[in-house]
């Protein structure tokens, strides 16, 4: 009877025990916990209360500063007691459209996060972390969103979360909210008095995020003096920008620029005129400015239409007047990338990168399959026979397995990516890596191929996030190890070179070595060129799209 009430008992013990090691298994979530006195760091301006994500702390709508309407931003109010940072704080103002796309196999693929909007309360930052009040000095990777310079949030997809890159890297990773558009890049400098700082509003407020991130990193477990700023597509153009502005100049150390190189910001003068016209179209004059704050929010921005149909100027991508950044010779001293690289931003590495197939999905006729005579008689009514002959040849040279003849028509920013790389190298100081991302998603029968965003969950290591665009397969996963590695790499190093990978090169215009992320990763030089020049050559060509 003891033998057989023994055995009983050790046959229920290898049960609970199994059962305990099935529920512990690495497929599964680990526990949240939260709590008065769970993940509390000290600030600047008062304590923040987080929690903890499976051993990961994370902090969501952390205030960095705060501003009036039209004015710059200053540090946030102080408060006692402990705040709770546990939940993304709203979105900038920005267009309905980006509240609800509507149905399309792009939003299918993202899945867009439907946010709420506040002038007031936007001016935030999230935190992701191993550890905490600690003393460690971890890498620090700064996410600025894209969405031009109109629209987006921190938290705008998914899988913007930052915690898988925090546990595979050990880095700490920071998302950051800020003004956009006509509240963001409205140039009201022409006013004078009060308004005489009111230029690009947007891109103080990331200045003013990295100087959080500066005075407060530390007691998130991270080190101050080894930040890296990254963004894509606007957020690209954002990290260009700011390495013309000197009050940014020493606050980060890294610059990463997905499908987002520029090399030009807008005008002074137009700019400022603009700001001028803008207040003619709401019926007010210079002297009656303060009735600025009596306007609202759509109130303004139909203002700023109704301003940009009547005014016309010469804007380089993405650079529309009240919507984007100028050249205002306080804040940006410099037209970033033209004719050279800032010299305070000289020593700062840069990772710079496209994907082949950007704006396909802005026209469902470029993502519809065609035959290469279809693709040549759309060339041809655009930009002529001999135009088309050269560009299809050049296309097929450089991507000799890509047997969808309608990728052809869809556009790429490698042009300007190029010619950014270019520059800096040229500059002789910190090296530039280029890459392009090729990888064809398999949803909805490929449509989207490698379309602008697509790199997105591989960088920030979440597949899983992102399966409606990915379509989560096992090809998927084991590249997003590779490139989140290489990011994880550069994030700590400035060299994104990692073992996954084979020898990326840095850039240099004679060998144009750019690393292609595909099934099959590997290093190219030039196999392109052909293409390039093309493109470089005939300035009107855009295809439906930017380049």
């Amino acid at each position: 009877m003891k033998k057989l009430i023994l055995l009983s008992l050790a046959i229920v013990m290898i049960v609970l025990c199994g059962c305990k090691q099935q529920s512990n298994s690495s497929d599964q979530p680990g526990p949240i916990e939260a709590g008065e006195n769970i993940a509390v760091v000290p600030t600047k301006y008062g304590k923040v209360r987080g929690y903890i994500d499976d051993g990961i702390f994370a902090f969501r709508g952390i205030p960095y500063a705060k501003a009036d309407r039209f004015m710059p931003p200053q540090a946030p109010d102080k408060w006692d007691g402990v705040r709770q940072c546990t939940i993304y704080g709203p979105q900038a103002m920005q267009g309905k459209a980006q509240n609800w796309k509507g149905q399309s196999d792009e939003n299918f693929g993202f899945q867009f996060n439907i946010e709420p909007m506040d002038e007031k309360e936007s001016f935030v930052l999230n935190v992701w972390s191993q550890g905490i009040n600690d003393g460690k000095k971890r890498p620090v990777w700064v996410w600025i969103h894209g969405g031009g310079f109109s629209g987006g949030s921190a938290n705008q997809l998914p899988f913007f979360d930052g915690r898988s890159l925090t546990e595979k890297g050990d880095i700490v990773v920071v998302t950051v909210n800020h003004r956009l558009n006509t509240l963001g890049y409205l140039d009201l400098r022409g006013l004078g008095g009060k308004y005489s700082e009111s230029v690009n509003l947007g891109m103080q407020d990331l200045v003013a995020a990295l100087n959080w991130v500066h005075d407060n990193i530390a007691n998130f477990g991270g080190d101050p003096n080894t930040v890296t700023i990254d963004g894509q597509s606007g957020g690209g153009a954002k990290v260009t920008t700011l390495m013309a502005m000197p009050s940014a100049a020493g606050l980060f150390k890294r610059a990463i620029v997905q499908s987002g190189s520029i090399l030009e910001v807008g005008d002074n003068e137009l700019s400022k005129n603009f700001g001028l016209e803008f207040i003619k179209e709401l019926g007010i004059t210079p002297e009656e400015a303060d009735k600025l704050n009596d306007f609202t929010y759509e109130e303004l921005v139909a203002a700023n239409r109704r301003a940009s149909a009547r005014v016309t100027a010469s804007f380089p991508f993405m650079m529309n007047p009240g919507q984007s950044p100028t050249l205002d010779g306080k804040y940006i001293v410099q037209h970033p990338f033209a004719p050279t690289p800032s010299e305070f931003s000289k020593d700062v590495a840069m990772l710079i990168g496209s994907n082949l197939n950007e704006f396909g999905y802005t026209n469902r006729q470029l993502i519809t399959p065609k035959t290469m005579e279809q693709v040549k008689a759309t060339l041809t009514e655009h930009y002529g026979a001999e135009f088309a002959n050269k560009y299809i040849e050049s296309y097929k040279k450089a991507y000799p397995d890509d047997d969808q003849p309608q990728h052809i028509l869809t556009t790429s920013v490698r042009t300007t990516a190029l010619k950014q790389a270019a520059l800096k190298s040229k500059q002789g100081g910190a090296p530039a890596y280029v890459y392009l991302f090729e990888w064809q998603s398999p949803v909805n029968d490929g449509s989207l191929g490698a379309a602008h965003g697509m790199e997105l969950p591989f960088m920030f290591n979440n597949i899983a996030m992102a399966r409606t665009l990915t379509g989560g397969g096992k090809d998927a996963y084991e590249l997003a190890d590779k490139i989140s590695s290489a990011w994880i790499n550069f994030v700590k190093t400035g060299d994104p070179n990692c073992k996954p990978l084979p020898k990326w090169p840095a850039y240099t215009p004679d060998k144009g070595g750019t690393m292609v992320f595909d099934n099959k990763c590997q290093v190219k030089y030039k196999f392109d060129q052909s293409l390039i020049n093309l493109v470089n050559a005939k300035p009107s060509f855009s295809l439906f799209g930017i380049r």
